[in-house]
């Protein structure tokens, strides 16, 4: 094998990702993308916003268990699992993540795709429960959105195969719990709060009373060094200090580890590495972005001439062809 083909974040635009495994030179055999000496990689959140849910799962599954492919578990796929399972009798809640109307907004796509197949959505959930929170394989690292050492670690110890259990997905819920840091931590990265009453209104619709941060700053001085999305800082907030408090809770990963990809971070433009050992394969493909891969064939410095991408375009919307309902 030459090496592995890492995917971002597809967000359900499953006739974009059927062209990038076309142009990456996969092709189908038996209902399975395949290549004589590569193997993809999927770096989670396969599902919500977009208009190819179902083929975008059905694509990645199916490459997934014929062994052409790994998985590892987005924010997105954890969010349905916890949306879809009913809280532990007295907690006082229905559901593990509450019916909230910005819940309900995020998952509406995902539902309203299955609603007629709610065998499949059932069966793609149970599928969901096998996917692994981080991979380490032949050299690589990768995760959905952080590689916190200690964190991995703890997991390791708790779950060898860095798969939740039913008990692990109940607990991952409680903010005060070793499973819910873990999984924020390696789902959703790093996040600062805003000051009281600055918010940012983003171009999704979303407002957001905290911002999105790395974890690759050595030593960050201001927040201007750890902030990671498209999103830009109110005012002059890129220039305000780092408290004590804010650097402690950042994760570290330094230049002497080995290669790291992540999704997660809606990043924009052409795509370009942050470090020689990182890179983020999430370019805002459901927002008409990039559909981004990186080609790695066992290189310990990353290159940015190995991405590989396919722009998404509007057309993505329309009614889907007669193959993409054959191939679901």
């Amino acid at each position: 094998m030459e090496g592995y083909d890492l995917i971002g974040d597809i967000h359900g635009c499953g006739a974009t990702l059927a062209a990038l495994l076309e142009k990456l030179g996969y092709t189908q055999h038996g209902g399975v993308y395949r290549h004589p000496r590569r193997k993809v990689i999927f770096l989670g959140d396969l599902i919500d916003r977009g208009p190819r849910i179902r083929l975008a799962v059905s694509i990645a599954r199916r490459m997934v268990e014929a062994g052409e492919a790994h998985i590892v578990m987005g924010n997105h796929e954890y969010n349905a699992l916890a949306y879809c399972h009913p809280a532990p009798v007295g907690s006082g809640k229905r559901w593990l993540r509450e019916h909230t109307p910005r819940h309900n907004r995020i998952i509406q796509d995902t539902l309203e795709q299955y609603r007629d197949h709610t065998n499949e959505w059932d069966d793609t959930l149970a599928w969901f429960k096998t996917i692994p929170l981080f991979l380490e394989l032949d050299g690589i690292r990768v995760v959905h959105a952080c590689w916190d050492n200690a964190l991995i670690a703890e997991l390791r110890q708790r779950s060898p195969n860095a798969c939740m259990d039913e008990a692990f997905l109940v607990e991952s819920t409680d903010p005060s719990t070793q499973a819910f840091r873990i999984l924020d931590r390696l789902t959703r990265g790093t996040h600062i709060p805003l000051p009281s009453g600055i918010e940012i209104h983003s171009g999704d619709g979303f407002t957001r009373k905290s911002f999105r941060t790395h974890f690759w700053s050595q030593a960050p001085q201001v927040w201007g060094d750890v902030v990671f999305q498209p999103d830009n800082l109110p005012g002059d907030l890129e220039a305000r200090p780092l408290t004590d408090t804010e650097r402690a809770r950042l994760s570290y990963y330094g230049s002497g580890e080995p290669p790291l990809f992540i999704g997660h971070y809606w990043c924009e433009g052409i795509p370009a590495l942050p470090t020689a050992n990182i890179a983020c394969l999430d370019y805002s493909a459901v927002k008409y972005g990039r559909l981004v891969a990186y080609r790695w064939s066992g290189e310990t410095e990353l290159r940015a001439d190995h991405f590989v991408w396919v722009r998404v375009p509007k057309e993505e919307n329309v009614l889907p062809q007669q193959w993409e309902i054959d191939a679901v």
